[in-house]
């Protein structure tokens, strides 16, 4: 079994990009930017978006964040939203989710200039990469790939069972296994006999947030383990999978910490330096 240690290419990845964001502000006076809004006092979205906020600060990108209490309405997100388009210093937008229920999520994000859409959950992104013309990819989904190509694991002609079917990893993640050539199956809630599903991929990825949905009898010898489930037990955060049961079996299996998660914010960071380039042709 070997270990696909996100913490350490992370931090890797981190070190290049800073090095990178240094050249483009000393060459070409362009500092790469994040506009941040959040909404509401929901715990993880705080934990999340301070954790986004540090990482920025640490390779140079300026990060700004807008907070709003959840007696907001749409329109006053949406003028926010507009704000930051225009916003010549401001290269990558994202509303940090889940938003309050009185809130059209979609609706909201819709409002962000695909050129601005830093999360790749925007229309204009999604129909490219639905259409094998991959532009702004979400960062979840790409960071799993970036842990893949790192450690060499082939993806042409391979089984990838992803269960989970959000907008955020499921959804994007399968087209993008799709336009690099590999069988793709979704599992979702409503999926019957899941087991036989599971024991036959070649790759398996779980983003269901179930402390140990995934146990061993359901992994086959060999398989690469993706687990992107984030859970809090007994005051310790652990993953969708059975780590130490099913380790014994995998391949390639990603820790809960240290594996998808910090992989998922370099990412988010590589996005918005990606779009900063964009930014410096256009001057």
């Amino acid at each position: 079994m070997v270990l696909l240690d996100g913490k350490t290419l992370a931090k890797e990845k981190r070190e290049n990009l800073k090095k990178k964001v240094e050249e483009l502000k000393k060459k070409e006076g362009i500092i790469p930017g994040l506009a941040i809004i959040r909404v509401g006092n929901d715990p993880a979205s705080e934990i999340y978006v301070r954790n986004k906020l540090k990482a920025c600060q640490e390779v140079g990108i300026y990060a700004v964040e807008k907070h709003f209490n959840e007696e907001v309405n749409e329109q006053e997100i949406i003028d926010m939203i507009e704000f930051f388009n225009q916003d010549k210093t401001i290269d990558g937008i994202l509303v940090q989710s889940p938003l309050p229920k009185n809130l059209d999520e979609k609706k909201i994000v819709s409002y962000i200039l695909g050129s601005k859409d830093v999360d790749g959950f925007g229309i204009d992104n999604l129909g490219h990469l639905l259409a094998n013309q991959e532009q702004v990819l979400a960062a979840t989904p790409l960071g799993i790939l970036n842990l893949l190509k790192e450690y060499k694991i082939p993806i042409a002609s391979k089984k990838v069972l992803i269960i989970g079917r959000s907008q955020i990893v499921g959804r994007p993640l399968a087209i993008m296994f799709l336009n690099r050539d590999a069988t793709v199956t979704i599992a979702h809630s409503k999926t019957k006999n899941l087991k036989e599903l599971t024991l036959q991929a070649d790759i398996l990825i779980s983003a269901v947030g179930h402390p140990r949905f995934i146990t061993e009898d359901m992994v086959k010898e060999g398989t690469v383990c993706i687990d992107v489930g984030i859970n809090r037990e007994n005051g310790h955060v652990i993953g969708d999978m059975d780590f130490e049961k099913i380790k014994e079996k995998a391949s390639y299996i990603t820790p809960v910490p240290g594996g998808v998660g910090p992989m998922t914010i370099v990412t988010l960071l590589e996005n918005v330096y990606e779009l900063a380039l964009k930014r410096k042709k256009e001057k």
